[in-house]
């Protein structure tokens, strides 16, 4: 069953989806070769809880730690661990936040230093299927509207779309109704309402689809071992409209990076 929010609730979620949004830009700051996810897990756990917040993840369905952290081959529930980055890794962050009752839950897959072109447009191309995913989130459209539009979008250009793996409602549960896969056909699934709240996340592969679950019955990696991105917006449906809750804004600032990719999905100028 789909749960509606209230405009009262949808601030309530965008005040939890933005620290979210803050943890990461911290987290961009300090992602550099020699690092190790769990330092980065610690300072996002400590910059969650100092906002009044608990983190989303932690202990969620058991999981261990607050932040899924996924390189390179990994598409999405790496458990943070001592190993450092190393120049050229990508490393995919998925962060959750509680507060006042309401999840955020957000990603963003980061280049470590420099990395090759290849790996460069396979970021680049996820997350503009991100996007083209949440312009088919409105009223009266479907979810295959938007799996298609991100399927089409990544596999016009060659990529493995995951379909094991989707986004989903987001509220006081962190996994709500619907299920938003990343593929789909147009027309078809549940209906989008006004006051609905989503987590569209394309998990999207450099190769082959297909994937595999580690030992740890966590960890997720693509088949063939190429790489994979992740990258993930809170959105409501507010007026019939798609609305985004998170931002990318506060990474963009640490990383001196210009962008107004966001702006069509604001109603109001987000404020830094």
């Amino acid at each position: 069953m789909i749960v509606t929010k209230t405009r009262e609730e949808i601030e309530l979620m965008r005040e939890s989806a933005l620290i979210v949004s803050k943890t990461l830009g911290v987290l961009a700051k300090e992602i550099k070769p020699g690092v190790t996810t769990l330092q980065l897990d610690k300072i996002a756990e400590e910059h969650i809880r100092d906002h009044g917040a608990e983190p989303g993840f932690l202990g969620l369905y058991d999981f261990p730690n607050t932040l899924c952290m996924s390189p390179n081959a990994q598409v999405v529930h790496g458990i943070p661990n001592g190993t450092p980055l190393v120049e050229g890794d990508i490393i995919s962050i998925d962060c959750g936040a509680l507060k006042n009752g309401f999840y955020g839950d957000h990603a963003y897959t980061f280049a470590v230093g420099e990395i090759d072109k290849e790996t460069e447009k396979l970021l680049q191309v996820t997350k503009e299927s991100l996007y083209v995913g949440i312009r088919e989130f409105k009223l009266n459209n479907r979810v295959g509207d938007v799996g298609y539009a991100i399927q089409k979008h990544c596999e016009d250009h060659g990529y493995g779309v995951v379909r094991e793996l989707v986004g989903h409602g987001l509220g006081r549960k962190m996994h709500e109704d619907p299920e938003m896969p990343n593929y789909g056909k147009r027309g078809r699934g549940k209906k989008f309402i006004e006051g609905m709240v989503v987590a569209i996340e394309p998990m999207i592969n450099m190769g082959t689809h297909r994937i595999k679950q580690h030992r740890d019955g966590w960890t997720i990696t693509t088949q063939d071992n190429k790489p994979s991105a992740h990258f993930e917006h809170d959105v409501a449906i507010v007026d019939g409209k798609p609305e985004l809750l998170s931002t990318f804004a506060y990474i963009y600032e640490s990383l001196n990076i210009e962008s107004n990719e966001e702006d069509e999905f604001r109603q109001k100028a987000l404020v830094i």
